[in-house]
């Protein structure tokens, strides 16, 4: 069982980039976390202990952080792995959905094969903001029809409420939050 001492210590693992990308942005840069191996490790933990028993068939991680923990997740669960990815990436066949973000619109993709109606489904990325990006993802995965979707986050910036994003039949989870300026 993970501990809120361990999650602690993931938490302080975390760098602080002040000012990134724009003036007055407290930027959680959580690519330290991949390279401590013992948070990586309580990482992994702890997303497994979320979804064990839960009957996932894949996990589908958000280019690019999201291919890490997703994959990691999707090995301890026994399940398959998913990229969701920018347009052009992919080689066979494709849905896509274009999505407006808080900087103008993108776009994102997943094979059309790679997710059927027998599937559940954990949706990962690295980092709940505004929700924009997940929020698309999730409606890209949905329309292939999978029997069930969670979302997964590591890390969940409470103060942008991004959560809000989501409709009240998904579960939405993070391993863990800042609000505010904590962690400055």
């Amino acid at each position: 069982m993970i501990t809120k001492e361990q999650i602690d210590k993931v938490k302080a693992v975390v760098r602080n980039v002040p000012d990134f990308p724009i003036p007055g942005i407290q930027f959680k840069d959580l690519t330290t976390l991949f390279k401590d191996a013992e948070a990586l490790a309580i990482m992994g933990d702890a997303l497994e202990e979320l979804y064990e028993g839960k009957g996932i068939t894949k996990v589908a991680g958000i280019e690019s952080r999201g291919f890490i923990g997703g994959a990691m997740l999707a090995e301890r669960l026994g399940a398959g792995f998913v990229p969701i990815r920018k347009p052009g990436k992919l080689p066979a066949e494709t849905v896509q959905l274009d999505y407006e973000k808080e900087y103008g619109t993108d776009t994102i993709e997943v094979h059309k094969d790679a997710i059927d109606s027998n599937d559940v489904i954990v949706l990962h990325d690295d980092l709940l903001a505004t929700g924009g990006t997940m929020a698309a993802a999730l409606q890209l995965v949905r329309s292939l029809k999978p029997k069930k979707v969670y979302v997964n986050f590591l890390c969940e910036l409470t103060d942008l409420k991004g959560r809000e994003k989501f409709p009240a039949d998904v579960e939405v989870t993070s391993l863990f939050s800042f609000a505010g300026t904590e962690g400055k």
